[in-house]
């Protein structure tokens, strides 16, 4: 039995590897978004205790900017809205990822176990 893994298996390995980044990624892309959903959801929830003539100030860009609470509460259930979006979008590639890693795993497992015989 030789030693050297043979290319087959080297390419096999170097896929399992590039996928368990790309898993990485987007758990920390996850992270991330779900943090700014939680951070939108609780300036939301704020904004509901004010009246309805409240003037309230938003951060757009490095300024800060008056507005009337119903703009800002329409501008933050967009976002909302946007990030759940993008949240469903990453759950899907989450699970294709998932399904491609099991997969390479169990060509090698096979590669593996052809290579023993």
């Amino acid at each position: 039995m030789s030693s050297e893994i043979p290319p087959q298996v080297q390419n096999q390995l170097a896929q399992l590897q590039q996928v368990q980044q790309q898993a990485q990624a987007l758990a920390m892309q996850k992270n991330q978004m779900e943090s700014m959903k939680k951070e939108s959801e609780m300036a939301l929830e704020e904004l509901e205790k004010l009246s309805d003539d409240a003037i309230v100030y938003r951060a757009v860009g490095d300024l800060q900017i008056q507005s009337n609470k119903d703009d800002t509460v329409a501008k933050l259930k967009e976002r909302l809205e946007t990030l759940s979006l993008r949240l469903q979008s990453i759950t899907r590639q989450e699970e294709r990822i998932s399904k491609r890693f099991t997969q390479l795993q169990e060509q090698l497992k096979q590669a593996m176990g052809t290579q023993g015989q």
